[in-house]
């Protein structure tokens, strides 16, 4: 037909360079807003008269953190449509993709966890999604290493 924009779909799980932009923008604010607020809480407590008190900025770290967490949420379904299945049926990067997927899953069930959660799951929780939180941004740095490195074979 003429006149008709048609979009070919795209043979490989490479995501465009916007999207590439947008999965570095959203996971990077949501590291570093995670990192901050760890290290506002524990690393910059004030001395009160009755104990430590929390660093004035501590809260809004944390609020950027739950927003960046619901960009994160829908940067995950993205990536569920244009990129994991993809990349799964080809064959490429499963281990270190896999990897990412599957933390990207406990960090959603953590951050829940910690947010909807009784004291006691809090507690388990807590560690488990800071530990993993600071661990994912390397985790992915390293899926997309893989792929510049090994762009022609790319099995992990």
């Amino acid at each position: 037909m003429k006149g008709r924009l048609t979009i070919a779909p795209r043979p490989t799980p490479r995501l465009s360079r916007r999207h590439e932009r947008l999965v570095w923008a959203i996971l990077g604010l949501t590291w570093a807003s995670g990192a901050l607020w760890l290290l506002f809480r524990y690393g910059l407590q004030q001395p009160g008269e009755f104990g430590p008190l929390p660093h004035p900025l501590q809260g809004w770290w944390l609020r950027l953190h739950g927003a960046a967490a619901f960009a994160a949420l829908w940067l995950l379904g993205l990536l569920w449509g244009l990129h994991i299945p993809r990349g799964w049926t080809q064959g490429r990067r499963r281990r270190s993709g896999g990897s990412v997927a599957a933390a990207a899953g406990v960090l959603v069930l953590s951050g829940w966890t910690l947010y909807y959660g009784s004291e006691d799951l809090r507690a388990l929780a807590a560690p488990l999604h800071w530990g993993l939180g600071l661990a994912a941004l390397p985790l992915a740095l390293l899926h997309m290493r893989r792929r510049r490195r090994g762009a022609a074979g790319g099995v992990d």
